[in-house]
């Protein structure tokens, strides 16, 4: 090659890279975002998923797209951490849809209703079944946008300081329930109680709450329920699987790079499948310390049960008859159950109860 012609492509060269480099750094900018949870520190797991979303995203993005993560309290209440979101107080919440009931029940169909979709199930609808869209325009008209950021599995179904055998015990009976599964359990005479999760156990202490429920073994261990009350009862059946959102402001979520957008979808994605895996692999162990120390492990009688799912289905007709948006939702929902449900039976059901009655024989 003439010298001529090098000092040509050379000088082509460079322009080149003139251009090219500041497009990469506009399309990577330094972004810090703050976070509220609406769970305490102490809580390392459903708390924990935010932090694993806050740690992935500076991972992938070489610290350039940070999000700090603050716990309940510190700069909103955990129970208002959807609010926080919505009116740009902070730009990320990580809480749970079902809280927010008061400002609309369709809320609790995307994170967990009574007799709704195990922990698989609400992956699958949201993710390949239509309920991701179908949130998503629901979440849009509250100023956010939601990401599935964790899931606890089936959850138990409470600390009770008296035996439950009958509906007829239910009677009176106050209660720390969240979201729409009080006014599942108020129609069988439950007086239901909303309490965030860091004053349950002062309230079940000093008898302003009869019983209370949290989320399983590991978590309900830690709060320290088990001093102060005797009965563990399972299952939630109004938490078969529920799941936990991120949620971002609409506005400022829009306002990403597509990069970032992508980023932010993979860890909420990853923080999903952690959150999971974890309490699937701590309960079993905190199980067995709670039995050991006194705890006395009932299930929920089938009259009690049947008696709940009546009232669930009398609620959605209820619900249903004035809220559109509602209706729509819990249809879609109770449909894609049925269908799944007609699957888990054959196959899933079949080796998991074969399992556990091997495991029972020893």
């Amino acid at each position: 090659m003439k010298r001529r012609d090098f000092l040509k492509v050379s000088a082509a060269g460079a322009a080149a890279t003139a251009v090219a480099s500041p497009a990469i750094a506009q399309s990577s900018p330094e972004i810090k975002w703050r976070l509220t949870s609406s769970f305490p520190k102490s809580l390392d797991t459903i708390y924990g998923g935010a932090e694993q979303v806050s740690k992935y995203v500076a991972e992938m993005t070489d610290n350039k797209f940070q999000i700090q993560v603050f716990a309940a309290g510190e700069v909103a209440p955990g129970l208002q951490a959807l609010d926080a979101t919505a009116n740009g107080t902070v730009e990320m919440s990580h809480t749970v849809s079902y809280y927010y009931v008061g400002k609309d029940p369709t809320f609790a169909v995307f994170a967990s209703v009574p007799f709704g979709l195990n922990a698989r199930q609400n992956n699958s609808w949201w993710y390949q079944g239509g309920g991701k869209e179908l949130a998503n325009e629901f979440f849009k008209k509250h100023g956010v946008i939601g990401f599935p950021c964790g899931n606890t599995g089936t959850q138990m179904g409470g600390w009770f300081r008296k035996e439950i055998k009958t509906v007829a015990d239910l009677s009176g009976l106050k209660m720390r329930i969240g979201g729409i599964a009080g006014q599942v359990l108020q129609k069988v005479g439950v007086v239901p109680q909303q309490i965030a999760g860091g004053d349950i156990y002062p309230a079940l202490e000093k008898g302003t709450i009869d019983a209370a429920e949290w989320v399983g073994p590991y978590d309900d261990e830690k709060l320290g329920f088990y001093k102060v009350a005797k009965f563990y009862y399972y299952p939630g059946f109004w938490e078969g699987g529920p799941m936990v959102h991120a949620f971002a402001n609409l506005e400022k979520y829009n306002a990403l790079p597509k990069s970032y957008q992508n980023v932010l979808a993979n860890a909420t994605a990853h923080a999903n499948t952690w959150m999971n895996a974890r309490y699937d692999m701590q309960n079993p162990s905190a199980l067995k310390r709670l039995v050991a120390g006194g705890t006395q492990l009932r299930p929920f009688s089938n009259e009690v049960l049947e008696a709940c799912l009546k009232a669930t289905n009398e609620l959605w007709s209820e619900l249903s008859g004035k809220n559109p948006e509602f209706k729509k939702s819990i249809d879609a929902m109770q449909a894609y159950r049925s269908d799944q449900y007609l699957w888990w039976q054959v196959a899933e059901y079949t080796f998991d109860s074969f399992m556990i009655r091997s495991r029972t024989r020893g």
